[in-house]
This record gives structure tokens, sequence and C-alpha cells, in this order.
């Protein structure tokens, strides 16, 4: 492996380790942190959900711990233990992020959309593509084998990286819909939702730094293939 492609993963691995440290940090401080309504992350999930027209999604519980989601495929808002239970400011800033991307689902939020046709060609290429290029990479090093295994290596991969751009705004959406709701519903108050606005930044910043990752990447792939082409 190239020694740059080799310090592009590095690098970014250790931005991962801290954005993700970050945000096991951030939210068990404001998990001490009770919200002045008093509800239950459960309770604030269903209020977001009904405040906003949503009958046919369910809000339960799953096992482990920043685990939470929506699956838009059953239709149900997923929230692990501690925050469908808790009442504190992390519980209520990830309850209404997840009913975020409900509401993006129930109004054919155009990236949402987006997001979900490429699901199934993602499948196929985040199993693929870095066996492709490395294969690629391998038959290239021996003899300046055939370009075009890399190249397609490179195509799939693309796919992830264009994955996880789109998937930014889809993130930064959930939590702007969040944070108004909690300030128009009176869920937090203007202080408490300035922490619950820092727990979702640091929650964005695991997305930015895979996105980040992923198209510095795609980009040294691509000069790498240049390069060989040329050769």
């Amino acid at each position: 492996m190239p020694i740059s492609i080799l310090a592009i993963s590095i690098i970014f691995m250790v931005l991962g380790l801290v954005a993700q440290w970050r945000l096991k940090s951030k939210f068990k401080e404001y998990s001490a942190v009770p919200t002045s309504s008093g509800m239950s992350g459960k309770e604030i999930a269903e209020k977001m959900l009904r405040d906003n027209g949503i009958y046919d999604v369910q809000v339960i519980s799953v096992a482990g711990r920043l685990t939470d989601h929506y699956n838009p495929a059953d239709k149900t808002v997923n929230l692990s233990e501690g925050v469908y239970a808790e009442r504190s400011v992390s519980a209520a800033a990830v309850a209404a992020h997840e009913c975020g991307h409900a509401v993006q689902h129930a109004t054919a939020y155009s990236m949402l959309q987006l997001r979900s046709k490429l699901v199934p060609a993602v499948q196929i290429s985040s199993n693929l593509s870095q066996w492709v290029i490395i294969a690629g990479l391998g038959f290239m090093g021996f003899g300046g084998g055939n370009p075009n295994i890399l190249l397609a290596g490179i195509v799939l991969f693309a796919v992830t990286t264009l994955f996880s751009v789109i998937t930014l705004p889809v993130e930064f959406d959930a939590s702007a819909r969040a944070l108004r709701w909690l300030e128009t519903a009176n869920i937090t108050t203007p202080a408490e939702k300035v922490k619950a606005k820092d727990a979702l930044k640091w929650a964005a910043m695991t997305y930015v730094v895979a996105a980040l990752a992923s198209i510095a990447m795609l980009v040294q792939y691509i000069l790498i293939y240049s390069q060989r082409s040329r050769d």
C-alpha cells in the first residue's frame, strides 16, 4: 500500500476516534442534565411525531448505546435503552433527531430519497470496492498490469463516497428540524437547547470525518490510476 494512502488512513482514523470520543463525552455530560419538560426520550419522540401529523411510526427501544436510528422500511424510531427512558438533554436531542428523519421520510425530503435509492448499490460496492482496488493495485505493481481493474474499484468506491457525502445534508437537516421543534414545543429552555445543539454537532462531526476520509481516499486512488495509466 502506498505510504500516502496509509498516511491518509491513519490521519482520518485518528480524527474519527477523536470525534467519537467527543461525541460519547458530550452525551455522557448532557445525560446528567435534566430537561425542564421532564419528558422521557420515548415521550418526546411520540410528541414530535404527533406534532408533525405522523401517526404510522412506532417508537421502540433497542439494545446498546448510541444505537439510535430511524428505519424507513418498517417505520420505526429506534431509541437506545438509555435514550428511550431517560429524561435528559441528551435523550431529548437524540429522540428529536431520529424523529427528524421520520419527518423527512413523511415529507419526501429529496436528499433522503436519493440516499435511499443508493442503498442497494452501496451494499454491493462497499463489499467489493476495497478488494477490487487491492487487486488492481497488485496487478499494476507486477509488470504494469491492466489498469482497468483499479478503475473498476474506483467506480465502486465512488458510489460509497457519494453515499457518505449525501448523508451529510440528511443528518444536518434532521438536527435542524429537531432543534427547531424542541424550541417551539417548549421541550427545552434556551440554555438546554444550546447543550442539545452541541451534542448533535458532535454526532454530525462523525459523519463529516467519514465523508472527508472517503473523498480523500477516492482522490488518492484516482491520482494513482492516472499516474499508472500514463506509465
